[in-house]
């Protein structure tokens, strides 16, 4: 049973012409069936119609260590995250997996993929969207259904099953 760490909790609400990324820190998020309250997720509303296997998306902070030392000069909440992770290993995410944090039960239902959003973040740009989704590929954190709702705040233990 891996234990890690809440090392980032973020969230960034609908604002007209305005786009999701980056996502703002928050010290704590109150979790729900339908995602992190406060957060909008284009994706999420507009074209999976509220999915509540995409409710929130999970990163191992591990991952952004690596896409800085590629040269991406990515920070806490720029890939859309709303929790970010310390000290349990890539590997350890899969479907089906219960992770639970704070007051809150997670299960992981599918790996997030990069998509043209990214283009937003203003190290990338159009001109250098392909090269990013490709540094991205396989690094952009989990979706996962909410089991049990409830608050998760920074410093919080991370169990997995």
């Amino acid at each position: 049973m891996p234990i890690g760490r809440v090392v980032g909790l973020f969230v960034k609400g609908e604002v007209p012409g305005e786009p999701g990324l980056p996502k703002e820190s928050v010290p704590e998020l109150d979790l729900t069936p339908a995602g992190a309250r406060g957060d909008f997720n284009h994706y999420r509303t507009e074209e999976l119609h509220g999915d509540p296997d995409s409710a929130i998306l999970l990163l191992p902070h591990e991952l952004l260590d690596a896409l800085r030392e590629d040269g991406w000069p990515v920070g806490p909440g720029h890939l859309g995250e709303n929790i970010g992770i310390r000290g349990i290993a890539w590997t350890e995410f899969r479907p089906g997996r219960t992770f639970r944090l704070g007051r809150a039960e997670l299960r992981t239902t599918r790996e997030c993929t990069p998509c043209e959003r990214l283009q937003f973040l203003p190290y990338v740009g159009p001109e250098r969207l392909a090269e990013f989704m490709r540094a991205t590929l396989s690094r952009r954190g989990w979706y996962a259904r909410v089991v049990r709702p409830g608050a998760t705040r920074l410093g919080d233990a991370v169990d997995v099953d």
